[in-house]
């Protein structure tokens, strides 16, 4: 079956559960074969029933004393069954399955496999797997999928259609040159993409993810270096001079920019007065000070008689960009007028801003992807700016700077990369560094807690929002899963409702409309929602100085850079913020990582000690990355074949630029489908 086909060519995928896979950005079979698991699970021996944690899956075995009863509840027929041993008894329960008291006889031997929980002070598992021990033991020997899942679509169906696809596909033409593959000890593609989904162990996973990963680096690199031959070192269109007023403005502002604030700032007017067009990284740590700077440069521009444009990720983030450049200019005296264009505007608001910037009435646009629409044109742009340039791809990189004839481009990021991989997957672009906070920045107060201090931080939260502060309280899943023991959204705004009466707490995830998430979020930033249950698409997006308190949920599920970007959230404003991690797990070595963003609020540091404290296997629930072009590939934990990956993409182009080469011709077909592909997730 091609890959471009349909979801719903598939069998048994018709219309409903075909908008079902939509939900989750599958529309075709090959973007089914691109939908990787999120993690896998393995069905461990059986252990005595005493050993077994409650609040989590496990299995148990036995022979059972008596046949399992069947009882009437309304409507409802409950199946119970007793299972003892030496160290205890297990209560096994199942609901409208009344043929099971044919299977559960007494006499019989049987593996029950389920999550364990306390219910009237007994062990008791509800529906748990039954097997027998040749079936068990074909279990215990695979590791079975678990993707990423949305109602009406579980784990069972996701993981059939996955099967169906691999079992009836087109195999793919390997593309990546066979000495590069050699070289590297890589899987075939094919292989890699069958035991992705399917292995039979740890190290076939290993095995086909490294040829993923790499591929998604290769691809990834080699078109950011085509952007680089793309641009060159070209005379600029826009050479500008400073500007007094630019100078007057950093003079008239409440507060002093910092030594490294005014370096970069330096180095971006030295760029846009220099002759060549401006083709520069601004990282920033969280709160470090980068917006001014993209002001600053753009007040540049409009008083060179230019324009210039800030893409920012989100409607919200977009929305406060503009509402406070708007405050600042009229605060000032600055004669300069600021656009807004975002997707959720009407067609008139639309309309209206178009002819502004048609006209050069604006000289300053600010939004959101829809900036690059062809709806938009602009008059003169000079300088285009985009913020969290980790949530854009190559594809729109490329697009935004094609809007004006070669425009200087500067993009801004929070996420603290060291410098060696920021130069790699930043090849084509000049680095700055914000490393320097604000003398005024009060410290967020750190703390890792285990599950006990929950009703401790229920009750610190109560008392920040009697104090008029917000909260948000972060949980790695949107609802609970069948396949993985982890703290859900909609359950724990449930939870919180109970425990905190009368505060105002909503929920946002990515599952829901963009017209839903940006109204929450909107509610939140003017204080109307009190408490906000999220999961981490809050990471970036929302500026709400009035939050002092972040909660995460499942600590230990997160990558470190992505826990410190969700800590950035709070202390933004001028009242003390806290931190609280919580660690649900038991894993070795877990405290020691969630113990480094104790001890510090410094990016790069946390960054940098990442990197020495994970390694290649390390793969489960841990990736920070995920907002580039990968979907496999971690920079942190794949920091060695990123590496490798861009020596290997120099030392081919230094052969064949072009990739013109007859044994390069595969290489070339799919750096153009990923190119396209790029262009294509911006739904123009």
């Amino acid at each position: 079956m091609d890959k471009e086909r349909s979801i719903r060519d598939l069998k048994g995928i018709g219309d409903k559960t075909g908008k079902l896979f939509e939900k989750l950005g599958v529309f075709t079979v090959g973007d089914l074969l691109e939908y990787y698991p999120r993690d896998y699970h393995t069905y461990g021996p059986p252990v005595p029933i005493g050993e077994l944690k409650l609040d989590m899956a496990g299995a148990a075995a036995g022979i059972l004393r008596q046949t399992a009863s069947v009882r009437r509840f309304q409507s409802t027929q409950v199946i119970t069954a007793s299972l003892r041993d030496e160290t205890g008894t297990l209560q096994l329960t199942w609901f409208n399955m009344p043929f099971l008291r044919n299977t559960l006889q007494a006499g019989t031997y049987h593996i029950f496999y389920g999550k364990v929980v306390k219910k009237n002070n007994r062990l008791t598992m509800e529906q748990p797997e039954i097997f027998n021990r040749e079936g068990y033991q074909a279990m215990m020997e695979n590791m079975q999928p678990v993707y990423g899942q949305t109602k009406g679509l579980g784990n069972k169906a996701i993981t059939k259609a996955v099967a169906q696809a691999l079992d009836g596909r087109q195999m793919e033409k390997e593309y990546l040159p066979a000495y590069i593959r050699k070289k590297y000890e890589l899987a075939e593609y094919n292989y890699a993409i069958q035991h992705i989904h399917f292995p039979e162990n740890r190290q076939e996973l290993l095995f086909a993810r490294k040829r993923l990963v790499f591929d998604e680096f290769f691809l990834f690199i080699l078109a950011v270096r085509r952007l680089k031959e793309k641009r060159g070192q070209h005379r600029g269109r826009y050479v500008m001079k400073k500007t007094p007023q630019v100078r007057e403005l950093v003079e008239k502002l409440p507060y002093e920019l910092t030594n490294a604030q005014k370096k970069v700032l330096s180095e971006v007017e030295s760029d846009l007065t220099g002759g060549l067009a401006m083709n520069r990284l601004v990282q920033g740590d969280v709160g470090s000070g980068k917006t001014i700077i993209a002001v600053l440069a753009l007040l540049m521009a409009a008083y060179n008689g230019f324009q210039g444009a800030i893409m920012a990720p989100t409607e919200v983030l977009a929305r406060q960009h503009y509402e406070s450049m708007k405050e600042l200019f009229e605060e000032y005296g600055i004669d300069k007028v600021p656009v807004l264009v975002t997707g959720s505007m009407t067609a008139k608001e639309k309309r209206m801003a178009y002819e502004k910037i048609k006209s050069h009435e604006a000289d300053i646009i600010v939004g959101t992807h829809a900036l690059i629409q062809d709806k938009v044109i602009y008059d003169n742009l000079a300088l285009v700016i985009t913020d969290e340039q980790h949530r854009f791809g190559v594809g729109q990189r490329e697009m935004l700077g094609n809007k004006g004839q070669e425009p200087h481009v500067m993009v801004m990021s929070a996420t603290p990369i060291p410098r060696t991989l920021a130069i790699i997957l930043y090849g084509d672009l000049d680095i700055s560094v914000i490393d320097e906070l604000p003398s005024n920045r009060l410290p967020v107060k750190n703390c890792v807690v285990n599950t006990g201090y929950r009703k401790n931080a229920y009750h610190f939260i109560g008392n920040q929002i009697k104090e008029g502060r917000q909260a948000y309280v972060i949980c790695p899943m949107v609802e609970a899963s069948e396949m993985m023991e982890a703290e859900n959204v909609l359950d724990y705004t449930k939870t919180l409702r109970s425990e905190l009466p009368g505060v105002e707490i909503q929920y946002l995830h990515g599952k829901m409309k963009p017209k839903e998430k940006n109204q929450i979020m909107e509610d939140f930033a003017a204080g109307i929602i009190q408490v906000l249950v999220s999961t981490t698409v809050v990471e970036v997006g929302v500026n709400v100085p009035n939050a002092t308190v972040m909660m995460i949920e499942n600590a230990e599920r997160f990558g470190l850079a992505q826990l410190h970007q969700l800590r950035g959230r709070v202390g933004r404003g001028k009242y003390q913020s806290y931190c609280v991690m919580v660690n649900c797990g038991d894993q070795e070595g877990t405290q020691e990582r969630l113990d480094i963003l104790n001890r510090s609020n410094d990016g790069f540091y946390i960054a940098s000690e990442d990197l020495k404290l994970r390694g290649p296997g390390d793969i489960f629930g841990l990736r920070q990355s995920g907002d580039m072009e990968f979907k496999l590939a971690d920079i942190f934990t794949d920091a060695n074949i990123l590496k490798n990956v861009s020596e290997e993409v120099n030392l081919l182009l230094e052969r064949d630029r072009e990739l013109a080469m007859e044994e390069h011709q595969d290489l070339r077909r799919r750096l153009n489908e990923y190119l396209e592909r790029s262009y294509e997730k911006l739904n123009l």
